[in-house]
């Protein structure tokens, strides 16, 4: 009976019905959802369920294998970390998009054929614009608008490869399906533009960082992250794609060093980290693959920590221009504490989550005999421990004291920020509960002597 109800209605769904509830308990109501939705992933079987034809074809609105439930579980922590670090906000705009959005993520997870991918894909677009326009302000108007065109236009050319793929294989299942074929061109296409490729990649700098500041914790766990599961799903193994990952992992290296605009370096260190998920599944072997997933989980969290404590930031001071910021750590102690964490995770320093994770794919393309990306990969490393592992935590809160005198964040933003700590430690020091979660089995061991020498040195040497 609990197949009947994909998960990611269970959001979509108390998205609205949070407009009935009185304002006083409204937060409860919202935190239990995702509760209640990691506990349904819990109880479901592998296989495949709401199935209904449509035109001749099935369409499965809930496919259930270890590859949807790692991104599903991720995807509803972040949602319940999301709701914790927004219970001050009292916008119901903000409120009912957010739940909305991540519900409609978690639908196109467990989407089994293309044309329920497409709604769910859509739906994303549509609820995680009114992140970027409740700001309220012309500019965040005028963004928000740009980011909606371009992501739906990704969605008209993933249904439009999705038709041709049909018309060519009269199959509308979603599994892998390669560049032997225009409609796998197209909607590769599509999945990139989603991802943040190169050159298809500005709207997420341009967007994210004018979000409100509890959005754009929302906006970094999902819609990148939903594309890098749709490109493990249709195209793991696909070549062109360790390339692509590689110049992923590089570029945003040199625009992050010089940008002024804390929460623009944090979108730009999104982007290189996509880029090693990218090159994982390009790689295509169970070792890459498992990696790609497991730094999706792990970069779910400790970016999300890290929009955090930067929204902490704006939310206190009212900018998060590097130039404008420093000495904070002296009135926000533990939102500083919180976010050197995020950035000793993002860096991959050992006994927290990016170590445990990253690695994986570090050693598939060594394994594989791919030594040029394999060096991209540690100068993007040293890259990313450069901007967002010393210049984030520095210029907020260590650089010369401005003279901001504010309050520590609000009780439930340092909530949120503690658990999603609390997270990248945890994975950091015991990965096997996340390992088990992998779509392969896992043969592994990141704590070696040799691993962990050389990352110590890729450290100091950044």
């Amino acid at each position: 009976m609990i197949e009947a109800f994909p998960p990611g209605f269970i959001l979509i769904v108390g998205a609205f019905v949070s407009l009935a509830v009185p304002a006083r308990v409204r937060g409860a109501f919202m935190l239990i959802l995702p509760i209640i939705g990691i506990w349904q992933l819990t109880q479901l079987e592998t296989g495949l369920y709401g199935q209904v034809e449509l035109f001749g074809h099935t369409l499965t609105l809930l496919r259930v294998d270890k590859l949807s439930l790692i991104f599903g579980y991720v995807f509803f922590i972040a949602a319940e970390l999301s709701i914790i670090y927004a219970l001050h906000v009292k916008d119901a705009v903000q409120q009912v998009a957010g739940l909305a959005y991540a519900g409609a993520a978690i639908g196109a997870v467990f989407a089994g054929d293309l044309i329920s991918l497409f709604v769910f894909w859509e739906l994303t677009a549509i609820t995680s614009v009114f992140l970027i326009w409740a700001v309220r302000t012309d500019r965040a108007m005028t963004i928000g608008i740009r980011y909606l065109l371009i992501q739906v236009g990704s969605g008209v050319l993933l249904l439009t490869g999705a038709l041709v793929l049909i018309y060519e294989t009269g199959s509308v299942t979603f599994g892998h399906i390669g560049l032997d074929s225009l409609g796998g061109k197209l909607i590769l296409l599509s999945f990139g533009i989603k991802a943040a490729f190169p050159f298809l990649h500005n709207w997420l700098q341009d967007s994210y960082p004018e979000a409100t500041e509890t959005g754009t914790v929302f906006l970094s766990a999902f819609t990148t992250k939903l594309a890098i599961y749709a490109l493990a799903r249709g195209f793991a193994g696909t070549e062109i794609l360790i390339w692509i990952g590689a110049a992923m992992t590089a570029f945003p290296v040199f625009f992050a060093v010089i940008e002024n605009n804390l929460r623009r370096v944090l979108a730009y260190s999104l982007n290189n980290q996509l880029g090693f998920m990218v090159v994982g599944i390009g790689i295509g072997t169970e070792l890459s693959i498992n990696g790609a997933a497991a730094h999706a989980f792990a970069h779910i969290i400790y970016k999300a920590l890290l929009f955090m404590s930067m929204g902490a930031v704006l939310h206190r001071v009212g900018t998060v221009k590097a130039s404008e910021l420093g000495g904070l750590y002296k009135s926000m102690p533990w939102t500083t504490g919180f976010c050197i964490i995020g950035a000793a995770s993002i860096s991959g320093f050992p006994l927290l989550s990016g170590f445990v994770t990253k690695a994986m794919i570090l050693t598939a393309a060594a394994d594989g005999g791919y030594w040029i990306t394999w060096t991209v990969l540690l100068f993007a490393s040293a890259g990313v421990m450069e901007h967002s592992g010393i210049k984030i935590p520095f210029f907020a809160f260590f650089a010369h004291d401005q003279g901001h005198k504010v309050r520590e964040a609000p009780a439930n933003m340092l909530i949120a920020m503690g658990l999603a700590s609390a997270l990248c430690i945890f994975i950091g020091v015991f990965p096997a509960p996340l390992y088990a979660l992998l779509p392969y089995p896992v043969d592994y061991t990141p704590y070696t002597v040799a691993h962990v020498i050389t990352v110590l040195q890729l450290l100091a040497f950044a």
